[in-house]
């Protein structure tokens, strides 16, 4: 018994002894990537050891990573690689920044504030659940038979039925039309076009995005260019169809 449990806390020993052996190799190594003028962050980025060890920036353009102090760091994007900076020549407790020749469109920051609109929609489908879950009694008791000739509680159920469903329709596009509403908010898009009244009135009916646009952007970073790159086009045709009388 004795033998048994100091061979135990020789194997643990032994363990740890090499898993400070492994962790004394590699170097934990964080930055910051920039684009070609390095005053923005860089999303996306990919950043990779010799190894295989890998990470990619964060909305920021921060990374971090560990590596062997034997291994080599690069960055790519957009297929573009750097060349490999062997880790052993990076400084120590330092940020290792990196800045690549690339332009990317900024956009400026953006802060939403989430409102009740999640809590809105489950207190919908709360207040609605007869609604949402409708079932007919006929389905549950086809089982039973039924004779021949005319059975009126059938009929009178499917008249039912197609009530209930348009009116669980009509309450699934409202959901989406909040959906729509709760994103494409007045305070957002003038964050981001700098629009005013009227121009930003006009701006937000003629480019409403449908439910479905919303749902196929990837990412917001997507969703706020689809809103910049519309407002560049719709100011330079509102500033030629309402110029400014001295």
């Amino acid at each position: 018994m004795r033998i048994t449990k100091l061979l135990q806390k020789t194997v643990i020993l032994m363990v740890l002894v090499l898993l400070r052996l492994v962790a004394a190799g590699q170097v934990q190594i964080s930055g910051t990537v920039y684009e070609r003028s390095a005053k923005y962050g860089m999303a996306g980025v990919s950043v990779r050891g010799s190894s295989g060890a890998g990470a990619v920036t964060d909305s920021a353009g921060h990374y971090s990573i560990r590596l062997p102090y034997t291994d080599s760091l690069s960055f790519s994007y957009q297929g573009k690689a750097t060349m490999k900076f062997p880790v052993k020549e990076i400084p120590a407790n330092r940020p290792f920044d990196m800045s690549l020749h690339v332009d990317i469109k900024v956009l400026p920051t953006v802060v939403v504030l989430q409102n009740d609109y999640k809590e809105d929609s489950i207190a919908n489908r709360e207040e609605y659940k007869k609604v949402f879950n409708y079932a007919p009694d006929f389905l549950a008791n086809a089982s039973n038979g039924a004779g021949a000739g005319v059975n009126l509680d059938l009929l009178l159920s499917i008249r039912k039925m197609k009530r209930m469903e348009a009116f669980r329709q009509k309450l699934e596009q409202d959901e989406r039309d909040k959906y729509v509403t709760h994103r494409f908010n007045k305070a957002l898009v003038k964050k981001i076009t700098g629009l005013q009244p009227p121009a930003l009135d006009t701006f937000m009916q003629q480019y409403r995005p449908t439910y479905e646009m919303l749902q196929s952007f990837e990412t917001d970073y997507e969703y706020y260019l689809y809103i910049k790159d519309w407002s560049t086009y719709f100011s330079s045709r509102w500033k030629r169809d309402h110029p400014v009388q001295d």
